[in-house]
């Protein structure tokens, strides 16, 4: 992880432009593992879509985030910024990006690019938060709902 803050905006985007080659390596490796697991193209291609996001653009928004560090991250992703950022954010592609996230971390784990602990952690966020995450995203679609995420409804 690279603290933005100390660097320049060039600076920036070169340390951005080394981890999408790094995590372009990592796509590769997940595709050839759902390719040898007989998935369809079309499937294929939505797991890398869901992991180019993640990884490309949610991990490098603010700061450098290397894929390693995602495995902390996914509620913070997928129970604020995907349902807020995402336009096409619904419970069920809640549950989608989700699954292909697990798929590619437990691809990245027989790979050993992450440790067995930090995979069970994942899992266990995604479990322990995926009702709220669905709950919450179905609230901010609703337009006559209020906003779960307005600090205003707390008071």
């Amino acid at each position: 992880m690279t603290f933005a803050d100390d660097l320049t905006y060039e600076e920036f985007e070169a340390a951005c432009d080394k981890e999408r080659e790094k995590n372009q390596q990592y796509l590769d490796l997940f595709e050839q593992d759902l390719k040898a697991a007989k998935l369809s193209p079309k499937t294929i291609s939505k797991h890398l879509d869901n992991l180019d996001l993640y990884l490309n653009l949610y991990l490098l928004r603010e700061d450098v985030y290397a894929m390693e560090d995602g495995v902390g991250m996914i509620d913070s992703f997928l129970g604020y910024f995907y349902i807020r950022k995402c336009m096409w954010s619904t419970p069920a592609n809640i549950k989608t990006t989700a699954a292909s996230i697990k798929k590619f971390y437990k691809s990245m784990l027989a790979h050993g690019k992450i440790r067995q602990e930090d995979y069970e952690h994942l899992c266990e966020e995604i479990k322990e938060n995926m009702d709220d995450w669905c709950q919450d995203c179905a609230q901010f679609n609703d337009p006559d709902a209020d906003n779960p995420f307005d600090i205003f409804n707390f008071f």
